[in-house]
Formats: C-alpha cells, sequence, structure tokens
C-alpha cells in the first residue's frame, strides 16, 4: 500500500477536500495541468524507486504499444463510454451542472501540453492501479483486486461530482475486467489517453 500511497495519496486528499467544500469550480488551467504532469512524472519516479529496492521487478510494469493494442484500447474507450451512459443517464435527470462540466467548459488548454499531459496521465494511473495494485493483490480473490483499486480511483475523482463519479466507475470496470481478462496494459493506457483528450477536444 506504500506505492499506493505515494502515487494517488494526494490526490484523494485533494479530492475529498473539494467534496468537504462543496465543490469549488476551479477551471482546469494551463499552469495547473503542467503541474500535475511534473508530479505525477515525479511520484511514478519515487514509487519505481521504492519498487526496485524492494527488489520488485519493475520492468514488467512497463506498457508495450503496439499497433494491435492502440486497435483494441480504441474500441475499449467507446465500451467505456457506453457503459458510463448506459449507468449514468437515469441519475442524470433534473440534475445540477456538474462540477467537472463547469472545469472544462472554462478550460484553456494548448493542445501539446493536453496530449503530453493525457499520455503521461493515462500511463501512469493504469500502471499503478491495473499493473501493480490488482497484479499484486489477485492472491487476495478477483473481487479484492477489482474492488479495491476501483475504490481508490473513484476516490481521487470524487471532484468531479456524483455523476461524473459514476462515469469513473464505468470506465474504471470496463479497463480492470479487460486487464483481468487479458494481461495487456497497454490498451487500457491508450484508452485512457484517448479518455483524457476526446472530452477537451471536443467541446
Amino acid at each position: 500500500m506504500v506505492v499506493t500511497a505515494i502515487c494517488f495519496g494526494l490526490s484523494i486528499v485533494v479530492s475529498i477536500d473539494a467534496v468537504m467544500a462543496g465543490f469549488p469550480e476551479t477551471p482546469f488551467s494551463a499552469p495547473a495541468m503542467l503541474w500535475m504532469l511534473l508530479a505525477e512524472i515525479g511520484l511514478a519516479f519515487t514509487a519505481l524507486l521504492f519498487l526496485r529496492s524492494r527488489g520488485y521487478d519493475v520492468a514488467t510494469l512497463a506498457p508495450r504499444p503496439t499497433l494491435r493494442g492502440s486497435a483494441i484500447g480504441i474500441g475499449l474507450f467507446f465500451a467505456a463510454w457506453l457503459v458510463g451512459f448506459v449507468l449514468v443517464t437515469p441519475f442524470a435527470v433534473d440534475q445540477p451542472e456538474q462540477p467537472i462540466t463547469a472545469m472544462m467548459a472554462g478550460a484553456r488548454i494548448p493542445l501539446p501540453l493536453l496530449v503530453a499531459f493525457a499520455m503521461v496521465n493515462g500511463v501512469y494511473e493504469e500502471v499503478f492501479l491495473l499493473g501493480y495494485l490488482v497484479r499484486g493483490l489477485r492472491g487476495f480473490g478477483l473481487s479484492v483486486a477489482i474492488g479495491v483499486p476501483l475504490l481508490v480511483r473513484i476516490s481521487y475523482h470524487l471532484y468531479q461530482g456524483p455523476l461524473g463519479a459514476l462515469w469513473i466507475v464505468a470506465f474504471g470496470l470496463v479497463f480492470t475486467l479487460y486487464y483481468v481478462r487479458s494481461g495487456d496494459l497497454w490498451p487500457v493506457a491508450f484508452a485512457h489517453i484517448l479518455w483524457d483528450i476526446v472530452p477537451f477536444v471536443s467541446m
């Protein structure tokens, strides 16, 4: 759990603080996104150093990009969107605007920075949630291996509001189930990269 605390502890605290503060609607900004990108690189380096010091084969965490995996990732992206749409739609009636909508509506992010952030963030989250945590928890049973990483994923996305959290449940389940079945991390990471880019460029 040390690695999970290193990688996601601060994000969980910030996300819960946003909930407690009533979801302050602070738009995404280029400086904030750059800070998050650099922070994730630093945290990943720290976590990998810790794992290596414990004798963990960190090379096994690296996604291996392939054209086939990228194509599967595109399919996973659409599958996650469909599951999310089905899950969220019944709860979306008469709901106020969600914090994540307001945050994105006011965002002005240069495309190169957005793509760089998406690539780092997508790989970062899936490497440490699926490649490390799911794999490490398999010995405790499949429900634990799926449920604990999903709970962590939801915890640091609570700032997005209730409907945003439901979207996280949807794509988190799709990504996790695919990884549990295939053991292939790249399609999930690529789908996540798309998930971070498409909502911004489609607005």
